[in-house]
C-alpha cells in the first residue's frame, strides 16, 4: 500500500534507495549494501518518525530534482547540497512538508559527499534477499529490485504516516571538523614493521579520487608488511586492507565479501559513516581503539533510535 508518489525529474550522478542493508547472506558472496553514512541516514528517518531500517534515498554529490505528486513529509540530512523547495532555500537536518506539485531541488555538494532523503512511512520497495538496499554492481535491490539507480521519470511510492520530530541538541555533525577515524587493530597488525605502524597512526592520510561505495583508497606513508600473500578470508565493513603498494583501502558497504591482503584493522561503523562524507583530497587521521570502545559507541548511537 502506498500513500502517494514522488517523481524524479533529474536523478543526479548516483541516487539510490537504501534501507539498513542485506545481512546473513555473505556466505553466498553477496555484499550488504545499505547507507554509506549510517549516521545521516538514521537521523533522516528519525526526523519523520520512521522506525530503524526504513528505506530512504541516498544522493551522491547532489544534482537531484523531484516533484511531489501527493503531499508528503520529508527530511534531508547529510551533505549540504544547497537544497531549495520551489526555488526557496530549504535548510537540512529538519523535517518539512512538500505539497503536491512542489519541487525539491539539490545543487552540488558544498560540504560532505552524500545526502539522505527520508519520507514519512518510508519509500516502498520490494525486498530482494531480505532487503531493499540497492547494490548497482550486483544488480540487487533498489526501487525496481534490480540494482538500478534512480533515473529521470522514475516514480517512488511512499507509505505515509509518520510524525515530524525536531533534531536533538548535539546531533548535528560538523563535516568541516578535522577527521579522526577509530580503527580496531586487526589480526595481521603485528606483521607490519614498527615504523609503518608509527606512521599509520601519527601521519595524516589523504582520500584518493578512487573512492566509491565499495571502498576508499588512502594516500600517505608507504606501509610495509612481512606478509606477501594470504589465503582469502571474509572481510567486514570498514576493513582496512593494505595491498603491496602500501597504500590502504578502507572497504565500505558495497565491498567484495572476501579479500587476501593483510589488514591494518577495521574502522568502527561510525568511522565508516564519517569516511563516507569525505571528498577526494580530504585529510584524515587514524586512531587505534578497542573493540569494546567501538561497541560502546555504536550501542550509544543506536540507543537513540530504539
Amino acid at each position: 500500500m502506498s500513500a502517494g508518489f514522488i517523481t524524479i525529474n533529474r536523478p543526479g550522478p548516483l541516487t539510490t534507495v537504501q534501507d539498513a542493508g542485506r545481512f546473513g547472506i555473505r556466505r553466498l558472496g553477496i555484499t550488504q549494501g545499505g547507507p554509506a553514512d549510517l549516521h545521516a541516514w538514521a537521523w533522516a528517518n528519525w526526523l519523520v518518525g520512521n522506525p530503524w531500517g526504513s528505506a530512504a534515498v541516498e544522493i551522491t554529490l547532489g544534482g537531484l530534482e523531484l516533484t511531489a505528486e501527493h503531499d508528503c513529509l520529508l527530511a534531508l540530512t547529510g551533505a549540504d547540497m544547497q537544497a531549495s523547495r520551489n526555488g526557496e532555500p530549504q535548510p537540512g537536518w529538519q523535517s518539512f512538508t512538500l505539497k503536491a506539485g512542489q519541487r525539491l531541488s539539490l545543487d552540488m555538494c558544498r560540504q560532505g559527499v552524500r545526502g539522505y532523503l527520508a519520507v514519512a512511512g518510508g519509500f516502498v520497495a520490494e525486498p530482494v534477499l531480505g532487503s531493499a538496499a540497492c547494490v548497482v554492481r550486483d544488480g540487487l535491490g533498489g526501487h525496481r529490485g534490480d540494482g538500478s539507480k534512480l533515473a529521470e521519470g522514475d516514480r517512488l511510492a511512499f507509505a505515509g504516516g509518520g510524525q515530524a520530530r525536531p533534531l536533538p541538541v548535539n546531533a548535528l555533525p560538523d563535516y568541516a571538523e578535522p577527521v579522526v577515524l577509530g580503527l580496531i587493530p586487526g589480526a595481521q597488525i603485528a606483521e607490519f614493521d614498527g615504523a609503518s605502524l608509527f606512521e599509520a597512526f601519527n601521519r595524516p592520510w589523504q582520500v584518493d579520487t578512487r573512492a566509491d561505495r565499495m571502498g576508499v583508497r588512502l594516500l600517505g606513508p608507504t606501509l610495509k608488511c612481512k606478509l606477501t600473500s594470504m589465503v582469502s578470508e571474509g572481510i567486514s565493513l570498514g576493513a582496512v586492507q593494505v595491498p603491496p603498494d602500501g597504500q590502504p583501502i578502507a572497504l565500505l558497504n558495497d565491498r567484495q565479501t572476501i579479500g587476501g591482503y593483510p589488514r591494518l584493522g577495521t574502522l568502527s561503523p561510525l568511522a565508516c559513516a564519517r569516511l563516507a562524507q569525505c571528498p577526494p583530497g580530504s585529510e584524515l587521521r587514524l586512531r587505534a581503539i578497542s573493540q569494546e570502545q567501538a561497541l560502546r559507541d555504536y550501542r550509544r548511537f543506536r540507543t537513540r533510535f530504539n
